[in-house]
């Protein structure tokens, strides 16, 4: 499919562009992303072959007509996003338009501006419970009124063959004329999934990588899924390892494969003691969810936090995809990000409706 017929995508609250990467994949042209997270930004536009990036706080209210114009006459297809959802303040009168939540509305008025043939909402799995249904319900009418056959389902990235355990409510609409829309069927199942040493052990994997932001690769890969992330680059960025304190490391090889701060001994990581506190991964099952710190997981292996590749990577970011700004910044951009692999089989499906 040409440039020219491949149709047109908007990725609201993109971030680095994790969702609109499976788009393309999956034959998109992806033309604009909109965030307000300046580095984040940087990286979008680095990796999506002359998308526009426009920096943009989405609660002001002249946003869709500054977004006409980063379009500059192209009319989007598709809308994509992940509106945050802490916001919300239903309790009581149930008062969907109050101003908090101002950005969920803006991706419901953005929709209704355009009128895309389709659109993609996706979010944390809590929003389908929250106030009992009432803002998943609430998003379902507005949306259907706007003419669109709605349909919300949970998925699992791990069983779109990402090497993570990343749960996520997604809302897709298409225009009624093009009928209802169905999810895309798994293409694993929990005995198949991709696991962490799938995923990363072909990676240079000495204790301390220190080196610059650019290496090489130093051995070949070993699975199907490495040699798809690689995708015939030469070189490899983002791969730096971060130099813990003698006593993280310590506490850190205290810590079997796959256990977490229940597993230390009396007395050790007492500073960390909540849920995914000092968790290593396990090198026979995929990652837990990958989140914007980075500081509480840690690799199968080696006592250390993961790369900002190595977590790329098992959120299905191939080799080709280049993080800028600080290591902090890399790894919110990374942890934000809706896994690519998952975004290309939804954007799959969604072509066979709209086309």
């Amino acid at each position: 499919m040409s440039k020219k017929t491949r149709p047109v995508v908007v990725d609201l609250f993109s971030g680095c562009g994790g969702l609109s990467r499976g788009f393309m994949d999956a034959g998109f042209d992806v033309v604009l992303g909109v965030d307000n997270d300046k580095p984040a930004l940087e990286t979008f536009k680095l990796n999506h072959n002359g998308s526009e990036a426009l920096e943009l706080d989405l609660f002001d209210k002249k946003s869709i007509s500054k977004i006409k114009e980063a379009l500059k006459g192209k009319k989007p297809d598709v809308i994509v996003g992940g509106p945050p959802c802490q916001g919300f303040s239903l309790t009581g009168t149930r008062n969907f338009d109050d101003k908090r939540n101002r950005l969920y509305l803006s991706m419901i008025d953005i929709v209704k501006e355009f009128k895309p043939k389709a659109f993609l909402i996706e979010n944390v799995p809590g929003l389908a419970r929250l106030y009992n249904g009432a803002v998943k319900d609430e998003i379902i009418r507005r949306l259907t009124d706007l003419g669109y056959n709605v349909e919300m389902q949970l998925l699992c990235a791990a069983d779109y063959g990402v090497p993570q355990i990343r749960k996520r409510i997604v809302f897709v609409g298409i225009q009624k004329k093009f009928g209802n829309f169905s999810f895309p069927k798994k293409i694993l199942t929990p005995e198949k999934y991709v696991t962490c040493e799938d995923a990363i052990s072909d990676l240079p994997s000495r204790e301390d990588i220190l080196g610059g932001e650019i290496d090489v690769y130093d051995s070949k890969p070993k699975t199907k899924y490495q040699k798809k992330m690689r995708c015939e680059q030469k070189k490899l960025y983002n791969h730096v390892a971060t130099k813990h304190t003698e006593l993280v490391t310590s506490v850190i090889s205290q810590v079997p494969e796959g256990g977490n701060h229940k597993n230390l001994p009396k007395g050790v990581g007492e500073s960390r003691k909540f849920n995914e506190a000092w968790t290593r991964y396990h090198s026979k099952k995929p990652s837990k969810t990958i989140d914007t710190g980075h500081r509480n997981h840690f690799h199968y292996k080696y006592n250390r936090i993961p790369t900002v590749r190595e977590n790329a990577r098992l959120q299905s970011f191939p080799d080709d995809f280049v993080f800028v700004g600080t290591r902090t910044s890399q790894n919110r951009q990374v942890g934000n990000a809706v896994p690519p692999l998952l975004g290309y089989y939804i954007g799959r499906e969604i072509l066979k409706y709209i086309s």
